[in-house]
């Protein structure tokens, strides 16, 4: 753990062991923080708050610039640590650290642009809006992403003059460390950047029932996300949910066959990255009618002998092996279990799924493809929205109006038309329904790392 300024193991020698999702083998064990390393944390970041939010925003943003730096330089070395402890292929792992690496540099930028504004006045008088940093802020993330993932938490608090103690999941928690270890390096001040792992819910308790965070924010489950809600009600801090996803896709019928193939190979690519681990994957695979038969004729071309990484662990491909069972479906591809070791589950390709298949209702979050047919855009958009979720949804056309009007149809915080590639540190990053709310990336960070302060002023009274 990294607290206040200073790596340590937990006061009372507890530790938590961590696995290899490849190999099912012990790969490392991390400090379960007792609740006085938590206090000691708090403390931490609330000193640390009062040193950073005085400090110049260029200063902050030097420090960011080198971080990001840093991260280049430590990219394979930090990804062989993320392949390890949570299975995607080394290349996935490479890339994002490099995605982690650009929050960092782009939130540098950033710093520097935490405008206020001028409100007109009469003679005497000045007003003024300014923006100023939130508070310390405690950030919950998932064990899918464990480098992009705190990445996106870290950089916009440490731009705008937060402090910070980061909780990564306990399943992979040492690719965090990783990258505040570049911040420490970077020059970072003691107890702007801590790191604590433990117990999720008695570290969330008690982080959150303190006194000294002003801000919470979770990449996390939708049950998780409601429980850090009541948890926060108390002292009415504000959150920050990106919660679970249940991605649609609509693949229209105006594509030719070669469109349609470059639609397939989007969707297999994004669909089984991470293997599926992924919140934005496209989940529920929408298809005109009348392309049906084609669009899965090209998605098993293409997944045949496809090769991805393991579930991260013994839940997840339980969880998985139960969807596919219990969906009465057509499996064309995939959908057993293999023998051997580690948290393995092949690409599965589902059709004829009964409208009340788990699958279509439960975030599959595997690699599992339910491909369904539509009839026309109205009945693609209501199929696409009849779940609680709203992260991000897709669509593939190569009518420009048919695309525009399924965009204002569609109940998502993303949308993809003829794209798969949604995350970018320059584009805010969240969802509406039971997949949150509150947006991290792009310019929209400063609403949620930030306060809007008026000020009045005119002369002697």
């Amino acid at each position: 753990m990294f607290i206040g300024g200073a790596w340590r193991e937990a006061s009372d020698g507890r530790t938590i062991d961590v696995l290899d999702p490849a190999t099912e083998q012990l790969v490392a064990q991390v400090p379960n923080a007792s609740d006085a390393d938590l206090d000691d944390a708090l403390a931490a970041a609330a000193a640390g708050f009062e040193v950073w939010r005085r400090t110049p925003p260029a200063d902050r943003a030097e420090v960011l610039d080198r971080a990001g730096r840093l991260l280049i330089e430590r990219s394979s070395a930090i990804a062989a640590v993320l392949t390890e402890e949570q299975g995607k292929p080394v290349a996935e792992a490479e890339a994002e650290v490099r995605q982690s690496a650009e929050y960092l540099s782009w939130f540098a930028g950033e710093a520097v642009r935490s405008y206020g504004r001028l409100l007109p006045t009469g003679p005497g008088h000045r007003a003024w809006v300014e923006r100023r940093p939130i508070g310390p802020v405690a950030a919950f993330t998932a064990w899918n992403f464990p480098a992009s993932l705190p990445a996106r938490k870290l950089a916009p608090a440490v731009a705008y003059g937060c402090s910070i103690i980061v909780c990564p999941a306990i399943e992979a928690p040492r690719t965090a460390a990783g990258l505040v270890r570049a911040l420490a390096d970077a020059g970072v001040p003691d107890g702007v950047v801590n790191l604590v792992t433990g117990d999720p819910p008695r570290v969330s308790e008690r982080l959150i029932g303190s006194g000294a965070i002003a801000k919470v924010t979770l990449t996390g489950s939708v049950p998780v996300g409601q429980t850090l809600v009541r948890l926060s009600a108390e002292r009415l801090q504000p959150l920050t949910l990106e919660l679970g996803g249940h991605a649609p896709v609509l693949v229209f019928d105006d594509l030719s066959d070669e469109q349609l193939g470059r639609t397939a190979d989007a969707v297999v690519r994004a669909k089984f990255r991470n293997a599926g681990q992924v919140c934005i994957s496209p989940s529920r695979i929408f298809v005109q009618r009348s392309m049906v038969d084609d669009f899965v004729a090209a998605v098993i071309e293409r997944v045949d002998g496809l090769e991805i990484g393991p579930l991260a662990n013994a839940r997840r491909r339980e969880a998985v092996a139960e969807l596919v069972h219990s969906s009465r479906a057509k499996v064309h591809c995939g959908g057993v279990k293999p023998d051997g070791p580690g948290f393995f589950y092949p690409p599965t390709v589902l059709t004829d799924l009964p409208a009340d298949a788990a699958v279509l209702r439960d975030e599959p979050f595997g690699p599992i493809m339910p491909i369904l047919p539509f009839d026309g855009l109205e009945d693609g958009i209501a199929q696409a929205n009849a779940v609680p979720y709203g992260l991000a949804a897709y669509v593939f056309t190569a009518d420009l109006q048919r695309a525009d009007v399924a965009v204002a149809g569609l109940e998502a915080g993303m949308i993809g038309v003829n794209e798969v590639a949604l995350a970018s540190a320059a584009s805010p990053f969240g969802g509406v329904k039971l997949s949150g709310y509150g947006r991290e990336g792009g310019t929209e960070s400063l609403e949620a790392y930030t306060v809007a302060t008026a000020v009045t002023t005119k002369g002697a009274p």
